[in-house]
């Protein structure tokens, strides 16, 4: 469709409202405003309209200003605890200085809607102005209280900094990613990483594009408090009954809850055996050198460790590594007085092992060196040395609610 055709007949220019659903009431608690057009019968999505670099930012503002304006007018009749989430990238949301988009809302707020129901959903891909005074504005758009969130951030390169620099009030997260089997084990790690950041940050997550089951209990799984996508409904012209998928979602969620308690279970069970075994083991042996503790458990744990070695409470390597390479154990002599207090929640679990005198099974994650998810069993064998026994991914795979 020809930028000018729109132009010419802004009548036909429309809101859709794509509802947003919260994993507390199971229910809809906002809306994002999305750019349709009308034509000939046909409902157009005005995206490449906003995308088209060669389409003058006036006439684009003009269109969006339509669609604001419109979808707000709408909103009047909505709940007063739904929010209303408004996108913008960050070229048109700078034009005027984010003045005339300010006084739109304003307006609006004359008429009934709390600018603290709007969310502000700014992207800043291509974005090539000053972000000084892009995050200014952010910042004074704040002093009204509109939230913002990041959906789209220009490269990967600068994601994280400039999530620290606007500290967003709600993060995006596209689940599109999931459908391909080469990104999924790096997008795990990527978004542990953000939710500890959005976390750390106070941001809450929203994951978009759900279209399966999967996808949304994988958001679920992740720290996501809003929900958006086809599986849960698509966009519409107008808005939809809040609880219309409130029992289903219920239901969803009771499905999630009870596979995932099953797998902590399996966690604490397998957690609980290797504290029985390894400290018959290690009491039987604790008068014996490092080489002789290593064959007893390798006679135990031969097909379920790969690698053990013993550390100091400061994380220094008191021992050589014992690490099965095929079906042979080997020494590494290499890694004798290496550090690891650096690693992240070593110091944590040294005096967490100390204290309760038993031994803590980690979380899953990828080891530095052979690049296979593992998990490893910290055992405190007295006040000062500690036993560490890495377990092989294929021993995981075996016991899968341990993945």
């Amino acid at each position: 469709m020809d930028a000018l055709d729109i132009l010419a007949d802004l009548e036909n220019v429309i809101p859709f409202f794509q509802p947003i659903f919260s994993a507390e009431e199971h229910s809809v608690v906002a809306y994002e405003v999305l750019g349709r057009y009308k034509s000939e019968g046909n409902i157009i999505s005005l995206g490449p309209f906003f995308q088209d670099d060669q389409i003058p930012d006036e006439y684009k503002f003009e269109v969006d200003q339509i669609v604001v304006s419109k979808a707000l007018e709408k909103a009047l009749n909505l709940d007063d605890h739904v929010k209303i989430f408004l996108n913008r990238n960050a070229d048109l949301l700078m034009y005027g200085h984010g003045e005339p988009f300010l006084q739109e809302l304003l307006e609006f707020e004359k008429r009934g809607i709390r600018l603290s129901r709007i969310v502000l959903e700014i992207s800043e891909q291509n974005y090539t102005g000053d972000f000084d005074q892009l995050d200014h504005l952010l910042q004074y758009y704040r002093t009204y209280g509109i939230q913002i969130a990041i959906a789209r951030i220009d490269s990967a390169k600068n994601y994280f900094q400039r999530i620290g620099e606007i500290e967003p009030d709600i993060l995006k997260v596209n689940l599109e990613a999931l459908k391909s089997t080469s990104t999924g084990t790096n997008f795990n790690d990527v978004l542990f990483t953000l939710s500890l950041l959005a976390r750390k940050i106070g941001a809450t997550l929203l994951f978009e594009n759900i279209e399966m089951s999967y996808q949304l209990q994988f958001a679920w799984k992740n720290g996501g408090r809003y929900y958006q996508g086809y599986y849960l409904h698509p966009p519409e012209a107008e808005f939809i009954q809040g609880d219309m998928l409130k029992e289903r979602l219920k239901e969803k969620f009771h499905d999630f809850i009870s596979y995932e308690k099953r797998k902590l279970e399996a966690v604490y069970t397998t957690a609980e055996f290797f504290q029985i075994k390894v400290q018959e083991i290690v009491i039987k042996n604790r008068k014996t050198s490092y080489e002789d503790l290593f064959q007893a458990l390798i006679k135990e744990l031969d097909q379920i460790a790969f690698r053990m070695y013993v550390c100091d409470e400061d994380g220094f390597q008191k021992s050589v590594n014992i690490f099965k390479e095929k079906n042979d154990w080997i020494t590494q002599a290499q890694y004798l007085n290496k550090n690891w207090s650096w690693r992240p929640y070593f110091l944590e679990n040294i005096i967490k092992m100390r204290n309760e005198r038993k031994g803590i099974l980690s979380d899953l994650y990828s080891d530095i060196e052979t690049g296979e998810t593992i998990r490893t069993f910290s055992f405190p064998m007295n006040g000062e040395e500690y036993l560490f026994i890495d377990i092989s991914y294929q021993y995981l795979f075996e016991h899968e609610q341990l993945l």
